[in-house]
């Protein structure tokens, strides 16, 4: 069986940026079990899979697997699955995805780019000592989703770029995502990403945690609107809104890899 295959640098405005996802359209599902072996044979934070929408209401339906785990929402590989079926027809202006666990998401051109829309999940205080201790900081305040999304706020840059996590005890939490944010210098707020659960150490760029991020920031700086980095090794930067119960995140594409994967 032969798997159209794109890899893309998603929130990218050049190669070796951003956060790299593979985009695999299929005509129906194969076996979850297959489709996880495809994403550890990839190797990359997500491998997204599509195939069309049989109630007409969305365009595809999309899943999202890393190289152990099928996720419940990744920014990143929508973004990368929009940009993958807009390039190939010049003259659609947004595509529509159906998921299994975050509703209908939408990725439309906006600008040289792209405007990516995925559901705002507020957060709750509370109390993280095992995540605290693992990443071995300070915390200004602590947060939670109940989808298994830590918001770890502390008070600069600087203590985000300095973060040196304890993975193995990170690891040691579960399936968890682990966002730590501050303010930021030349952006309005910055970030790093943690997911050793989902055996990812640290995610590069990662738009579901800025679908919990973005209505934190947007209550305390009190509009809807700023810039973010993600200051990840590879680094990326998004533009953040927030509209109703939807944060529209703003970044580019750049494909990189263009290719057939040969399923035995």
């Amino acid at each position: 069986m032969r798997i159209p295959f794109t890899q893309v640098d998603a929130f990218a405005d050049a190669a070796f940026a951003g956060n790299p996802a593979a985009v695999m359209p299929l005509a129906a599902w194969l076996p979850d079990a297959t489709l996880q072996a495809i994403a550890a044979e990839n190797n990359l934070s997500e491998t997204a899979f599509l195939i069309p929408d049989a109630t007409g209401e969305a365009d595809h339906e999309l899943r999202w697997f890393t190289p152990t785990t099928e996720v419940e929402l990744c920014g990143h590989a929508t973004l990368a699955s929009g940009h993958v079926v807009l390039s190939s027809s010049g003259d659609r202006t947004a595509v529509r995805f159906r998921t299994r666990h975050a509703g209908m998401l939408e990725v439309a051109r906006a600008d040289a780019g792209y405007a990516m829309a995925l559901p705002a999940w507020a957060t709750e205080p509370r109390e993280l000592p095992a995540i605290v201790a693992a990443l071995g900081v300070r915390p200004v305040e602590t947060r939670w989703h109940d989808r298994g999304y830590g918001l770890v706020v502390v008070e600069d840059e600087a203590t985000v770029r300095g973060l040196r996590p304890d993975f193995a005890a990170l690891r040691a939490q579960g399936d968890l995502l682990t966002i730590v944010t501050a303010p930021g210098t030349d952006t309005d707020i910055v970030s790093r990403v943690f997911a050793a659960g989902a055996g990812i150490d640290e995610d590069p760029v990662t738009g579901a945690a800025h679908a919990v991020s973005v209505p934190y920031w947007a209550k305390r700086f009190g509009r809807d609107r700023f810039t973010a980095y993600q200051a990840s090794a590879r680094g990326g930067r998004l533009t953040c809104a927030l509209r109703g119960d939807q944060v529209v995140l703003g970044g580019t594409c750049v494909t990189v890899i263009e290719g057939t994967f040969l399923l035995p």
